[in-house]
This record gives C-alpha cells, structure tokens and sequence, in this order.
C-alpha cells in the first residue's frame, strides 16, 4: 500500500511539473508589428473609419477594445502559448515596465508603404511603427541600466511582423485612389513592396531584434468583401490571391536571404496563406459551416459593408471563419496562431515554426 501510494504522489509530482513546464514563458518579451489583422487599440484614438472600438467587436472578450474580431486575434493565442500571464498592450496605453514584456505598435489600415490606407484616415504605418519601437528601446535602455543590458535582454525576445495586406486591399487593388497599379505589374510591385520590407526588418535588427516571425499574407480574395463582387458569392478573386501570392513567394525568398546576411538572428515565415485555405477548403475539419459570409455586416456575403456600431452578429460564431468583412472570428485566429506557434504542416512554417523560434 505504501509503494503504490509513494508511486502515486511521484507521478503527481511529475504531472504538476509537466504542467507548470508547459505554462512557464518562454521568451521575456512578445513585439507585435502589424495591420488590423492584430491591432488591438492602437487607432481608437486616432481620427479613422479604421477603427473597431464599438459593439459588437469584442462580443466574446467582455466588450470592444479596439480588436477587429469579435474576441481574440492571433497574437493574443500566441502570447498565451508562448506562456505570456496576460495580452501584449497596445503601444498607446502601455506604460513604465510593462514594456518588458513587449508591445502591440499593430495598427488597422497601416502598410508597407506610407500611403497605404490613407482614404480611411490616420494609421501607422509599417515605418512609423518602427519609429515607435525605437522610442521603446530607448526606454528599455533606461529601464535595465544600458544598452548592453538591453541588447542581452532584446535578442532573445520574439518579434512578429504582419504586413502587407493593406498594400493590396487598400491600395493596389483600389485605382480609384491609388495609382500603384497603373505604375506596377504584381511582380514589380511586389518586388517594391519587399525592398521596403526589408528596410524596416533590417532597421529592427539594428535596434536588437533578432527572432523574427514573418506573417505571410492571406487569401484576400477569398474574403467576403472580395466574395461580395463574385457572380455566384463563392468564387474567390484570383486576380488578387495571385499577387498576394506573388508577394508571399518574395517574402520566404527574404527570410533565406535576411538568414545568410544575419547569421546572429533567425528569420522564420509563417504561411498564413495555406493555413487559411485550409479552412476554407475543409471547413468541417475545424468546426466550421460557414466560409463565405461575414457573421457580421452588411449585403451580399454580410461583406459590402462591415460590421456596424450595435449591429446584432450571427448566433454560432464559432462556425464562422469571418467575423466582418475582411476579419477572422476568433475560432479563425485561433487555429492560425496554433499552426503558427506549432506547425501541423511542413509548409506551415519555414524554416521553422514560432515554438521553435522560441527555443533558439
């Protein structure tokens, strides 16, 4: 009796420290750079049709925070995997030593290239949301006493980049506004967009970044927004996935070349695109019934126009892969930050997944 018991309580013993392994942090510090695809309040104080600080975004997190989801997006799950007690703040509300955990500069509308987004008002751009981690560093340069303190203490954070999909939603496919598509074929401007990109990468790496996770760009074209414009409300717009495509191509190509020219830093991408495909292609496999509409907005494919202060949502979120016309639900965000995090695929991931990232 005293051998089973004492074979017992090891087990236990082991089992509670399997458990707190599983929970503890992984890295000191989480940076988020990004569009609305991850913001979450960045642009509710600036002046912006780019903003989701009102019901019901936020139905199923306690209420609207600036989230362009009704509740968690992908960097909220991936703090929570990589063992973070709690969200990153947003850049405009974090404040003291918060900061070493790290920072959300996301902003909804912003771009690659400055311009982007600029019908719907104030954004920050990929550029300016560097500048903002600059002005970080330096606090975290003052906060651990110097900055060789703070380069020992940034190197081994994870720093994820999200960029892209406005400069083809908000920009290159919108020739009312912009002229980007008469001056550029898809593989020149997708050329122009990862010169910029890595302009900004390199710009991180100088200021002591050195774990990058790059998001690649979903199926825009598969959107409900895109779905809207279609004959039958289900076939996706080939003409923008191929360049998104194009573009994605281009961004794995940078992380072998960003991999040789840093031999100190890990570069990795994320192919959000397939992920996605995935659920579109094989919905049941995740939970999923609807594809092709929002479960909130407003005409065809609930995606004309998107998701309305008090407008009432569908019921079953959870069986939605859109929220609004352009977003993921949570249930969405979730699976692509696990595969993310943890790949399910080989070609989730290249030439690793965040987890690994993580360990390096």
């Amino acid at each position: 009796m005293k051998s089973y018991l004492k074979s017992w309580c090891v087990a236990f013993v082991l089992l509670g420290l399997a458990v707190s392994v599983t929970k503890a942090q992984q890295v000191p510090c989480y940076f988020i750079f990004g569009d609305s695809l991850v913001d979450n309040g960045n642009n509710n104080g600036l002046v912006s049709f780019a903003r989701a600080n009102y019901f019901p975004y936020g139905i199923d997190f306690g209420g609207p925070t600036g989230r362009f989801s009704n509740g968690r997006t992908t960097v909220d799950e991936i703090a929570e995997l990589l063992g973070f007690n709690d969200y990153i703040p947003a850049y405009n509300s974090v404040r003291g030593r918060q900061i070493l955990s790290g920072v959300n500069y996301a902003s909804a509308a912003a771009g690659i290239r400055d311009e982007t987004g600029r019908q719907l008002g104030q954004r920050i751009s990929f550029s300016g949301q560097v500048r903002n981690y600059q002005n970080t560093v330096q606090q975290v340069v003052s906060l651990l006493g110097g900055e060789t303190q703070a380069a020992d203490y940034l190197k081994k954070c994870i720093y994820s980049v999200g960029m892209g999909s406005n400069d083809y939603l908000n920009n290159y496919f919108m020739p009312t506004f912009y002229s980007s598509s008469r001056q550029f074929t898809p593989e020149q401007y997708a050329n122009d967009l990862i010169s910029r990109y890595s302009t900004q990468l390199n710009a991180l790496y100088n200021y002591g970044a050195r774990k990058f996770a790059l998001i690649g760009i979903g199926a825009i074209g598969c959107s409900p927004n895109a779905l809207a414009r279609s004959r039958d409300s289900r076939t996706c717009d080939e003409r923008i996935n191929s360049a998104n495509q194009i573009f994605n191509s281009k961004l794995r190509s940078l992380v072998d070349q960003l991999n040789n020219n840093h031999p100190d830093a890990k570069f990795t991408y994320i192919n959000a695109y397939d992920i996605f495909q995935d659920m579109i292609k094989n919905p049941s496999k995740f939970g999923f019934r609807v594809t092709n509409a929002g479960c909130c907005g407003i005409g065809r494919n609930a995606g004309q126009i998107t998701c309305l202060p008090g407008q009432r949502p569908c019921r079953d979120r959870n069986a939605y892969v859109f929220w609004d016309a352009f977003h993921p639900t949570e249930a969405a965000n979730i699976v692509i930050a696990r595969r993310s995090y943890k790949a399910e695929s080989p070609s989730d991931a290249y030439p690793t997944d965040i987890a690994g990232l993580a360990r390096l």
